[in-house]
């Protein structure tokens, strides 16, 4: 078999299974809920899949990487440290329950619905929806050019039919299956992706000799250009630890801000995924966004075969990749499809979705049924997928390949727009519709004026990536300082929401635990104690029993694992008389009279004896049993070893009073 034929055997069996598997989903897509949110009921390893795959894509791997890895050498790492620690980690911990509990509360689908229902703006809803329109547009453009050079490489074919290709067949089963047939196939495109960039990183620093090899060669890099100090590409900070902190923040920070990225957490089925999915999330981000910038940390070493001037930072991996074996190389296609596919379909239901629910229903079409929603939701796929491609094409054939720009005028936007409006309206009553405007116009202005004249900003916000950082951290600014000075939003709405984040009709002030939490950690203090006094009391109680001829079961010479003690007494009279001087030496109640009675669920009479002070305690002292054969009784508890003896002795009392027991001389 051919390497070529290899390679295209592995991308038809790849293409086969994504299409498969929209085909199979199509069943999720009956109405709004299926097809945007997968009925709201995708587990913790889809979910997290999701949001890792959709987070990184070919402008990750090849863009990014290379660019930075140039620029800051192996110091890059920290970009995808950063972004589990900060895009996929804290993410979680701080949007994941907040996002799913809220969301649910104000039946919203998309993030302008939740700008619109939150907030009680019909305005405010549009706008969002028309900024998610306009500036993903460039980053799913964007997201084809990184697939160029790779498969230039591979198959010496045509970029345009690259691009149409994949296009045409992500559409398809995002068409057929929605958001379900996309969990799944990133599921298995996450995982493709992370064994693609493990055997990357082992291919590539074994061509330069191993790690330590690599790393000492990266150290005798030198570029007066960029710094005169020795070694540093292989520093811990790198040549630039501002610009490297600029980059952390908008590609980690950037991702709450995403409306693709967010919607993750809208669909997760429970609050246990969360914290799961939380887990999952990190490692992946870890392993496949540390690897990435860690291998493009390396690409000066090929500095001898790359002119960044002609050629351009989306040269770097290629050229790094281009030495590996038949095989690899087609796992490195594979796998950068698989990350392009996955952020590609995420983006394209993000904004058919919001484009059908946010604009169409609200302005066109208002009394849309789901099922001509869910029609025009395909449709646009379709339209967004088509205009991307038509971009992508005419970037490339006008020499446009600086993917990391695009990317950075789109995250920028989106992130510095919504962000803070987002996180504050999560977890601030006070947030109001002003402040979200203030935010939306001031990242929007900022981030076009950074295209038009950029020459005129600061030197340090002319690039689109730290204009963008600026614009995330402005509007965190921006929203409570306006916020603080406007009208306040509907009292009635912001309070219903926080009563589904805790309790109804108490709210935050209480929360869900009522003030118990002391009584809590009370308990956990004294347990062990109060465990070994009930364990001694059963021990006693068996060793007492079993010297006046009972059976015990455990015996007293047992190893114990639990509070319950078993007496066989053989007759009705011992069982009952038992049970009625447990209850005599009971702290409350002692003065009722245990009866055997027809318990609901039992097939005999049950005595039971119980004077405690929490109804149905088991910790507290008390004894029952079926008065049936064997009669036996099942004891336990005793708060206190004092009070618990005293119990025993009483039962043994009522035994010898009633001549059921002699006691020895």
């Amino acid at each position: 078999m051919t390497d070529l034929m290899i390679k295209l055997s592995l991308l038809i069996v790849f293409f086969a299974v994504m299409v498969g598997i929209g085909l199979y989903c199509r069943r999720h897509t009956t109405d709004v809920s299926g097809f945007v949110l997968g009925g709201r009921s995708v587990g913790p390893w889809l979910t997290a899949f999701a949001y890792g795959t959709s987070y990184f894509s070919a402008v990750v791997f090849v863009g990014y990487a290379g660019q930075f890895g140039w620029k800051y050498g192996i110091a890059a790492t920290w970009a995808g440290i950063g972004n589990a620690l900060l895009g996929s980690l804290l993410a979680w911990v701080v949007l994941g329950r907040r996002t799913r509990i809220m969301t649910q509360h104000l039946d919203s689908a998309t993030m302008p619905e939740f700008f619109g229902k939150r907030f009680s703006s019909r305005p405010l809803k549009l706008a969002a929806s028309v900024i998610i329109f306009i500036f993903l547009i460039p980053y799913t453009a964007s997201l084809y050019n990184g697939l160029s050079r790779l498969f230039g490489m591979a198959f010496d074919i045509d970029y345009s039919v690259c691009v149409v290709v994949m296009a045409v067949l992500t559409g398809v089963y995002v068409i057929a299956g929605g958001y379900m047939a996309t969990a799944i196939n990133d599921f298995i495109q996450g995982i493709i992706m992370i064994v693609g960039i493990c055997a990357v990183i082992g291919a590539v620093l074994s061509s330069q000799g191993g790690f330590l090899a690599a790393l000492d060669a990266l150290a005798q890099v030198s570029d007066p250009a960029v710094s005169g100090t020795p070694g540093v590409f292989a520093s811990f900070f790198g040549p630039d630890p501002m610009g490297l902190l600029g980059v952390v923040l908008l590609t980690s920070l950037g991702t709450w801000g995403l409306p693709q990225m967010v919607q993750k957490f809208y669909a997760i089925k429970s609050e246990t995924a969360v914290h799961k999915g939380m887990i999952i999330s990190t490692v992946f981000a870890l392993i496949v966004a540390g690897g990435c910038y860690f291998l493009g940390g390396f690409g000066r070493l090929y500095s001898d075969q790359i002119d960044i001037a002609v050629d351009g930072y989306d040269a770097v991996v290629p050229t790094m990749l281009s030495g590996l074996s038949t095989i690899l190389i087609a796992v490195v296609v594979i796998l950068v499809l698989s990350a392009s596919m996955s952020t590609l379909s995420s983006l394209v239901l993000a904004s058919s979705s919001t484009l059908t629910l946010d604009f169409l229903k609200e302005l066109v079409f208002p009394g849309m049924d789901e099922k001509r929603q869910v029609r025009w939701m395909r449709g646009l796929v379709v339209v967004f997928i088509a205009i991307s491609v038509v971009l992508a094409i005419v970037q490339y054939r006008s020499n446009v390949t600086f993917i990391a720009q695009l990317m950075g005028i789109s995250w920028g936007a989106l992130a510095g727009a919504f962000l803070a409006p987002f996180l504050y309206g999560l977890y601030w009553k006070g947030t109001t519709k002003a402040g979200c405007w203030a935010s939306f116009l001031f990242s929007v202005v900022v981030m076009l004026a950074n295209i038009f004249v950029g020459s005129a900003f600061p030197a340090l916000l002319r690039s689109p990536i730290n204009a963008g950082a600026f614009c995330m951290l402005a509007g965190l600014v921006l929203v409570p300082a306006v916020s603080l000075f406007t009208q306040k939003p509907d009292h009635d709405l912001v309070e219903g929401a926080a009563m589904r984040l805790t309790t109804p009709g108490i709210g935050k002030e209480c929360g869900s635990t009522f003030g118990a939490n002391r009584s809590l950690y009370q308990g956990l203090f004294l347990a062990p104690h109060t465990t070994a006094q009930a364990v001694k009391t059963a021990v006693f109680a068996a060793r007492i029993m079993e010297l006046l001829g009972y059976e015990a079961e455990p015996s007293s010479q047992a190893v114990r694992h639990d509070i319950i003690q078993m007496i066989h007494f053989g007759a009705p009279e011992p069982l009952k008389k038992f049970c009625r001087g447990i209850q005599m030496g009971a702290p409350v109640d002692s003065y009722v009279t245990p009866e055997p009675w027809a318990m609901p669920g039992y097939d005999s009479d049950v005595i039971m004896a119980a004077g405690a002070f929490v109804s149905g305690s088991s910790i507290e002292l008390s004894a029952d049993g079926p008065i049936k054969p064997p009669y036996t009784v099942y004891f336990q508890g005793g708060l206190t070893w004092y009070h618990a003896k005293l119990g025993i002795l009483m039962s043994l009392q009522k035994l010898v009073d009633k001549k059921l027991v002699t006691l020895p001389e």
